[in-house]
């Protein structure tokens, strides 16, 4: 059940950031790193395939798990949370998205502008000189179980294209965080949605947030710990967001 109080902040808020992480995802069926795995990545612990280490000591396997998920990315769509923050964004002054997923549904529901703090599958790069490498769209045809593959080639030193993502032991892109935690600080409420708060410095955000005196709100299927100064709606996103924006500014179907 959607708070009236909830529901009424989103209504007066001026600025809303909206904060997503894997779980906002996963309705959609893109697997997360904890979800189990099948065929050749059942024998690998995927955290540690996600380390520049691991991709140096094994490119094919490396870019074949990244391929791997990237396809699973292009053949899923947008889902009813996705579709409602993009509508949320033409009732309110101001929003600003900010995600630790690696995809686009964002943007294919329509969202403008999204900060991606942890890159992107769609924006490789060559892991020695840096330059941008623009991949197919749609991917060849992978096996559902998996297989390794050659990565391409940098067409400027030949080095090996990386994934757009970043990997454990990096630096989130200094720009992304430098304007999530501007808008973190900004806002007045501030929706976090399917992530746990665990992955930092992302989830710092939801504490500045708070610390700047906005209304937060976690929005999670499962339940965690927070403060007695935090707000928490449990299910799924999809369902949640839905209700949220439909308490807060009436019925959607009709505007």
């Amino acid at each position: 059940m959607i708070s009236s109080t909830r529901a009424h902040q989103l209504r007066g808020a001026k600025h809303v950031v909206v904060f997503t992480g894997a779980g906002a995802s996963a309705e959609s069926g893109i697997p997360t790193f904890r979800d189990a795995l099948t065929g050749l990545w059942e024998h690998f612990d995927p955290a540690k395939l996600a380390t520049s280490d691991a991709y140096r000591d094994d490119p094919a396997l490396c870019w074949g798990w990244y391929e791997w998920r990237r396809h699973k990315v292009v053949k899923a769509q947008p889902n009813e949370a996705h579709r409602a923050i993009a509508d949320l964004a033409k009732r309110v002054p101001k929003l600003t998205v900010v995600t630790q997923n690696v995809d686009d549904l964002h943007e294919r529901a329509g969202s403008q502008d999204v900060i991606h703090l942890h890159g992107s599958l769609h924006s490789p790069r060559c892991i020695d000189c840096g330059k941008a490498y623009t991949l197919p769209f749609t991917p060849e045809a992978l096996p559902e179980d998996g297989s390794r593959i050659d990565p391409p080639r940098c067409t400027a030193c030949h080095g090996y294209v990386r994934p757009g993502v970043v990997w454990f032991g990096e630096m989130l892109p200094e720009d992304a965080w430098s304007a999530g935690l501007a808008a973190a600080e900004e806002c007045d409420v501030f929706l976090s949605i399917g992530t746990s708060g665990v992955v930092y410095p992302a989830a710092e955000l939801p504490l500045r947030a708070l610390g700047h005196g906005a209304t937060v709100v976690h929005i999670n299927p499962v339940r965690f710990d927070i403060s007695g100064r935090e707000h928490f709606l449990q299910g799924p996103a999809s369902v949640l967001m839905q209700g949220l924006l439909s308490e807060a500014f009436g019925d959607l179907s009709a505007q």
